[in-house]
């Protein structure tokens, strides 16, 4: 993804290695291509996946990068039986390019995280992510697919739809914003971030004086959609 000389030990390409071995020590001028990193683990009934590069490798060189997260099931919530899991993409915050994708989960994991490894060897964007059309029926996924969810996330963040913000920013910076919690008060009170504000995203249009003017604010929530309602209302 890089360019940079690294090691990974993976099966799939050690035998496309040893087949283009094989070819030149026939005469046959076949050149390997790179590797991506596509790898998959499973750990205690969960697994663990990921495709081309992370922060790590793009820190490195210094490359820019922007990430997302999203944590949808592997099939429709009202089908029984959906799974959680929680998707990670690294793309070109200039031309929204896939850079590369993590997940970790139950059931649909790898079928996620197998579309994002081809979509990042052709080049794709968090654009085509949003139109791919992929296999949908209750049991098997949702008419929005996580890969498609993958891309309404960060194309909004492109296109300036959807604010948002990094933690390690929020730590970092020097002017602190006001972290406000939408979620339910009992969420609330079951774990938050220390000196978050919670104001109910269901309460924020009644409540907007209890937010202080002429401050930058940070809405969250559990998994982000509450948090984006309540920047569209702050916004407004």
């Amino acid at each position: 993804m890089t360019g940079e000389r690294t090691q990974v030990p993976l099966a799939g390409p050690a035998n496309r290695q040893g087949r283009i071995a094989t070819d030149n020590a026939f005469g046959r001028d076949t050149r390997y291509r790179g590797t991506q990193g596509t790898a998959i683990v499973g750990f205690f009934g969960k697994t663990g996946a990921m495709t081309g590069a992370s922060e790590q490798v793009l820190k490195r060189p210094g490359t820019p990068y922007r990430k997302v997260y999203v944590h949808p099931t592997h099939h429709a919530g009202y089908y029984p039986g959906a799974e959680g899991m929680t998707l990670k993409l690294l793309f070109d915050p200039q031309t929204g390019k896939l850079l590369g994708a993590q997940g970790v989960g139950g059931a649909g994991v790898d079928k996620r995280i197998d579309v994002l490894a081809v979509a990042i060897q052709t080049g794709m964007t968090v654009f085509a992510l949003e139109e791919m059309e992929l296999c949908y029926a209750p049991q098997y996924g949702s008419a929005k697919d996580p890969v498609n969810m993958l891309g309404f996330v960060p194309a909004g963040l492109l296109r300036g739809d959807h604010p948002q913000v990094d933690w390690e920013s929020v730590a970092a910076s020097a002017d602190k914003p006001l972290l406000l919690d939408v979620r339910t008060p009992t969420e609330y009170a079951a774990g938050h971030i220390p000196g978050a504000v919670n104001v109910p995203v269901d309460e924020l249009r009644a409540r907007l004086m209890d937010v202080p003017k002429g401050r930058p604010v940070v809405a969250y929530c559990q998994v982000g959609q509450r948090g984006y309602l309540a920047t569209r209302i702050l916004m407004q």
